[in-house]
């Protein structure tokens, strides 16, 4: 179904900051981002996994619904993703790394976004665990927009992971109600440390900032 809304600012005035829905970041300058764009009830299970991953020494930031129903209501398609605190982020973030919510039923991770060498590091770590990685057929599925949020780094190239309905069941008791959420599979801790091994192992290869 297309967006309701086009971008934020028209989302805004219709919606009510703090109970419709929530905005949380937090930002490491020059490092990279982990974001989820439609999290909370919108295509849940996406905030959790991208602050588990961000930890402390990645840069974070979660759009999350928050309604007790149509949390769909608040999805702004990736290519006209404009939050002005997710677009301040990336702006101070080396890449990005954005999570999303696919809703098949197979255990699969979609892969996309511009950033290929740190995609191919993504998928090598995953598949050492035993994930399943695939591109997806749907092409607005694949990140390669450069408007896309991914790629929306100070590279202007970053990572996609589209995660099936299917593989985010297997990460918590359940994905609904919010509470199920909180009950975390070692499926979910293993899919963490296969992103963080991968980030971290592409931002420990960038070439050093040039001394003033």
């Amino acid at each position: 179904m297309p967006d309701k809304y086009r971008n934020f600012a028209e989302l805004s005035k219709n919606e009510v900051r703090d109970k419709d829905f929530v905005v949380r970041h937090r930002l490491l300058p020059d490092k990279p981002a982990v974001i989820a764009p439609h999290g909370g009830g919108i295509e849940p299970g996406t905030s959790e996994l991208a602050e588990a991953i961000a930890r402390d020494d990645l840069s974070f930031y979660a759009f999350e619904g928050k309604k007790a129903r149509g949390n769909g209501e608040l999805h702004i398609t990736s290519a006209r993703f404009d939050e002005a605190e997710c677009l301040k982020l990336l702006a101070s973030s080396s890449t990005c790394i954005a999570l999303h919510g696919e809703d098949s039923d197979g255990e699969v991770v979609f892969l996309g976004g511009l950033n290929n060498v740190l995609g191919a590091s993504v998928r090598a770590c995953l598949e050492k665990r035993g994930f399943k990685v695939d591109i997806h057929t749907d092409p607005g599925l694949q990140g390669t927009d450069p408007k896309n949020i991914c790629n929306r780094g100070t590279t202007g190239r970053g990572v996609q992971l589209e995660l099936s309905e299917g593989l985010r069941r297997t990460f918590f008791k359940g994905l609904k109600p919010k509470s199920q959420r909180e009950t975390k599979t070692d499926r979910f801790w293993q899919f963490v440390a296969a992103l963080r091994e991968a980030i971290l192992e592409h931002d420990a290869s960038k070439p050093p900032l040039p001394s003033a």
